[in-house]
């Protein structure tokens, strides 16, 4: 199965992913011009992605401001494991919650919610603490709301596929051993 996700992960598989995140609803006849492709080859491309799952989907996104929730905020929740159900449930049930996260660490739950004024973000944050201790933070500002994936994380970390790691001490591969 690797071996067949690293075919379709070439420099082009790159350039049709980096182009479809981008703009998923792009032609194939354009999305073959940028790669160097024909649209059918491209869009057996495409197909074979996702059928690897190496695409898992298509999706919209939306101007919270603009359909009356300009408030987005972050519930972090620390709650005990026997209420995690809870607030899973909670958190499937509240139109307000756009995502939720089970974490590690000193929080159960991370979930990032969109409401249309403080009062209803209020009520919100009130429904999971029924559950849990909530610690909430507005977003101002999201400099990076959603980064694309446009190479092999090795790659972007300037190191060769099956290479080892430099010491950054002694400039040797190798595991990093402390001094």
């Amino acid at each position: 199965m690797r071996h067949r996700i690293d075919r379709l992960l070439d420099e082009t598989g790159w350039q049709v992913l980096a182009a479809l995140q981008e703009n998923a609803r792009i032609p194939f006849s354009e999305l073959g011009r940028r790669v160097g492709l024909s649209a059918p080859a491209v869009a057996e491309r495409v197909r074979r992605m996702e059928d690897a799952g190496i695409i898992a989907g298509y999706g919209v996104r939306l101007g919270f401001e603009q359909l009356g929730r300009p408030i987005t905020a972050l519930i972090r929740i620390n709650c005990p494991e026997p209420n995690a159900a809870r607030v899973k449930a909670l958190a499937r049930e509240r139109e307000e919650v756009v995502e939720c996260h089970h974490l590690t660490g000193a929080d159960s739950f991370i979930v990032r919610v969109a409401v249309s004024s403080v009062k209803h973000l209020e009520s919100v944050i009130e429904s999971f603490g029924r559950h849990g201790t909530p610690t909430t933070a507005l977003v101002l500002s999201s400099p990076v709301a959603e980064r694309a994936i446009t190479r092999p994380i090795r790659a972007a970390a300037g190191l060769r596929e099956g290479a080892p790691a430099r010491n950054a001490a002694s400039g040797r591969g190798g595991p990093r051993v402390p001094r």
